[in-house]
């Protein structure tokens, strides 16, 4: 598919949308999912929680992609500690990242992308956008454009 059939069948979620959608994507992930996302919180977590293991259970390799727990206010930061080491823990590969990070993405098996303004790993009460694009070709373009082979 190319970019411009890819854009055009691709769909749009909001907050009170996406995370059923998204869910239904991770249930059919089958070797990678990589989640780029800024906040994590326990919140939020707990409602992913059951279908990470399963994804980790079917041996899929899990990324995420969030800023240093340093960065946050000192709430935030305390949750997103213990999330990132309970991550680990798991077998969840957790990539830090410093300077204001502020992307929110998911790719999964290299063949689904998800962007948007949505934090992923935190959402609870914002008005967000997101847009699935299906096509390998639109995914591996962003994978590529955030040289992701470098650390992954």
């Amino acid at each position: 598919m190319d970019r411009s059939n890819a854009l055009n069948t691709s769909s749009l979620f909001d907050e009170a949308t996406f995370y059923k959608k998204f869910l239904k994507d991770l249930a059919y992930c089958s070797h990678e999912l990589i989640i780029e996302s800024p906040y994590i919180t326990s919140g939020r977590m707990k409602t992913l929680w059951p279908t990470l293991k399963k994804l980790l259970g079917r041996g899929v390799k899990i990324y995420f992609l969030t800023r240093d727990p340093r960065e946050h206010e000192l709430g935030m930061e305390y949750q997103s500690e213990d999330e990132i080491r309970y991550c680990e823990e798991l077998g969840i590969q957790v990539l830090l990242c410093a300077g204001n990070h502020h992307r929110k993405l998911a790719i999964l098996d290299r063949k689904v992308l998800w962007e948007g303004s949505l934090n992923i790993l935190s959402q609870a009460h914002s008005r967000e956008i997101m847009r699935r694009i299906e096509g390998k070709e639109m995914a591996l373009q962003m994978f590529n454009f955030l040289r992701l082979d470098n650390f992954i």
